[in-house]
């Protein structure tokens, strides 16, 4: 089974390849010390062929966003940086939604200085704020479009009536939310974005060690029968989880996130595994634990 169209239009107008890179894992808490692994982990995956990056103003406190323009500016062409206001960090493992429209206006400002760019491509509402209207968010939003502060606007954790009480105030090319094979709480978002065709960007794409037991298992005898009808190239359950999503709708754009060379070779490598249209339809069939 093909994984569709390698791109998306985001946007409908912004090319990006559907396997992108989630740069989180780049930095800390605090910047490290040590930069120049991250930076050659960034690079690479500009060399692999990624199109698409996500970062947010939270990650580091700003270190993320200043690590990826140190890392890729002046970007190639085609390279679209995304980035996301909304949460703010407090203490370490503290997030907390913060969308007072200042703030959101700020915190755009300041990601066109650490990324060093004069438009940010895709701008995301990180968390809505349930202590701050709906409408003032998403009006913010609407004017860091109109006044071409950012060219792109998405949103993140939301369901489908958030998604069209946005769409009254601006277009929402994108909506981030937790999706993986083994976590489909999200999947009439999905599907709306499917139909309305917005991008839909899981976060956490790869089912973590909590998953469960029987989705485990099923990646991995995908993963062992493709190694045998390959003679013997390894493939891992990482890969066959990566390629389900590509697999599953021509909106999905997976944002897998390393700090590792090696395992973003492995993630990127994944856009070229091809399901068989059994294996597909096992692991959709497959009825994940509910959360």
């Amino acid at each position: 089974m093909t994984n569709s169209s390698p791109t998306f239009l985001l946007g409908g107008e912004l090319p990006v390849r559907r396997l992108g890179f989630g740069a989180m894992r780049l930095t800390g808490w605090r910047p490290e010390t040590d930069r120049a692994g991250p930076i050659s982990v960034a690079r690479r995956a500009v060399e692999l062929g990624v199109t698409f990056i996500d970062t947010a103003d939270s990650y580091g406190l700003g270190a993320n966003e200043e690590l990826l323009a140190e890392a890729l500016h002046p970007y190639a062409d085609g390279l679209v940086i995304a980035t996301k206001a909304g949460q703010s960090r407090p203490g370490r493992g503290k997030w907390v939604p913060l969308g007072r429209p200042e703030y959101l206006v700020q915190q755009a400002e300041l990601s066109l200085r650490r990324l060093r760019v004069e438009r940010v491509d895709l701008f995301q509402l990180h968390r809505v704020d349930p202590k701050v209207p709906e409408d003032e968010q998403y009006d913010a939003l609407a004017q860091l479009r109109a006044d071409g502060t950012v060219r792109h606007v998405g949103l993140s954790e939301v369901g489908v009536e958030q998604i069209e009480r946005a769409r009254r105030f601006v277009d929402v090319a994108s909506v981030q939310n937790l999706y993986n094979v083994g976590d489909r709480r999200h999947e009439e978002v999905l599907e709306h974005c499917e139909r309305e065709g917005i991008a839909f960007v899981p976060w956490l794409p790869i089912a973590n060690g909590s998953a469960d037991a029987d989705v485990t298992a099923a990646l991995a005898a995908v993963a062992e029968e493709i190694s045998l009808a390959t003679e013997g190239k390894p493939v891992t359950s990482t890969q066959v989880a990566l390629a389900w999503l590509l697999a599953r709708s021509p909106v999905v754009v997976p944002i897998p996130g390393t700090s590792s060379a090696a395992h973003l070779e492995e993630n990127v490598a994944a856009a070229d595994l091809r399901l068989g249209p059994e294996q597909f339809a096992r692991l959709s069939a497959l009825r994940p634990a509910p959360v």
